[in-house]
């Protein structure tokens, strides 16, 4: 099948990863694939393809949320509509609003007979334009998928659609509690110190992956554990995280633990595994996650995790699998992190990370998604009743 995915930007954010990852486990299996993103002058994907791509020009991103996401939709709408006046696509298939209404709109024009939308989680815009959008890209969709029954039962409860629970996988290759020679060079660019033990978030600063509580956590394990350092690494997104930043940094200022919190920023996409070597810990009590992809590259990589004790953590992590933490209580976190720390059992973590690389796997996943996409095609070409 000729196949093209679309997803919302090239950095490396959790539907992106999706998006890459399924595009080239579509790719190993025989199909003609395309990976669609937007890109301002001198953007490129985070991380090389081995399917086809294609850099959909937008101009610098603009401030206002609105404007910016109306701006992607609309080059998007720009670039598909000349694409598919000489290129033919089997399927259609987009991974956020921002690619769901472009194909709506060209649903709308008759270009496309339908498209496929995964959601990996829905958010609460505050701006009605915004929810708008969200909405329609996902009304529209002739089929939608999702990565979680937790997602696929929101839908199917609030919004009346019936969703397929298709999971995320993850590559052990990649991932691996494999010492490499440049882990050291590493931790010294970055300033991870190897005094002690070392706390890792990834994600950025913002309110979804619940970081001022994490800090809130932090400042109280400072107490007993005076060489913990906080590793916060990521933080690419279109979205506006000024305020909830703002208000980390007041609590960090205050703590008098400036010293040893390290925010990384963005990083390389070849620093990720090394970077989950260097931790003694990976932290995730989000606040609301699709899947949570995270986890799975920590505990294949021999690190010991804190997850939320909700779903979709709940759905896919057995007991000895992470160390729990309510993801509303700060004091919860400190001591599912101290419990990971104390019980760092590397055997138990590379057999949880064996049973869960077998269950999800990218392979598996393009298998179901190659699957879904066939029945869709088959329905079309089918003649009316």
């Amino acid at each position: 099948m000729k196949i093209g995915l679309l997803t919302h930007s090239v950095n490396p954010r959790g539907g992106v990863v999706h998006s890459m990852e399924l595009a080239h486990a579509l790719f190993d299996a025989g199909h003609d694939v395309t990976l669609m993103a937007p890109a301002t002058p001198g953007q490129q994907f985070f991380r090389p393809l081995r399917c086809h791509s294609a850099l959909v020009p937008v101009a610098s991103t603009p401030a206002d949320m609105v404007a910016m996401v109306g701006s992607r939709i609309d080059a998007y709408v720009d670039h598909l509509s000349l694409l598919l006046e000489h290129t033919h696509f089997d399927v259609l298939h987009c991974h956020d609003g921002i690619g769901g209404n472009a194909l709506a709109t060209l649903q709308e024009r008759g270009l496309i007979d339908g498209f496929v939308r995964t959601v990996h989680h829905l958010d609460n815009f505050v701006q009605p334009q915004l929810m708008a959008w969200q909405q329609r890209s996902v009304v529209q969709a002739q089929q939608v998928l999702c990565v979680s029954r937790l997602w696929r039962d929101v839908l199917q409860q609030e919004h009346g659609i019936a969703a397929i629970d298709v999971p995320n996988g993850v590559d052990a290759a990649r991932y691996s509690p494999t010492p490499h020679a440049k882990d050291s060079a590493l931790a010294q660019r970055l300033g991870i110190r190897s005094n002690g033990p070392v706390l890792l978030c990834v994600g950025g600063v913002e309110e979804r992956k619940n970081t001022v509580r994490v800090l809130q956590a932090f400042i109280q394990l400072r107490a007993q554990m005076p060489d913990l350092q906080l590793v916060i690494a990521g933080g690419a997104s279109l979205l506006d995280h000024s305020a909830y930043a703002r208000t980390f940094q007041a609590l960090l200022q205050a703590s008098g633990c400036s010293r040893d919190v390290l925010l990384t920023g963005p990083l390389a996409d070849a620093d990720m595994p090394g970077l989950f070597r260097l931790a003694d810990v990976v932290a995730m009590p989000s606040l609301s996650e699709g899947f949570g992809l995270v986890v799975l590259e920590a505990l294949c990589s021999g690190v010991p995790v804190v997850a939320s004790n909700i779903a979709p953590f709940t759905e896919y992590l057995q007991a000895g699998d992470c160390s729990w933490a309510d993801p509303l209580d700060a004091s919860s976190i400190a001591r599912a992190i101290q419990q990971a720390l104390a019980d760092n059992d590397r055997q138990r973590i590379a057999a949880s990370a064996a049973r869960l690389a077998a269950r999800f796997s990218w392979q598996r996943s393009a298998a179901l998604h190659a699957g879904i996409y066939q029945n869709l095609t088959a329905r079309e070409a089918s003649p009316c009743l």
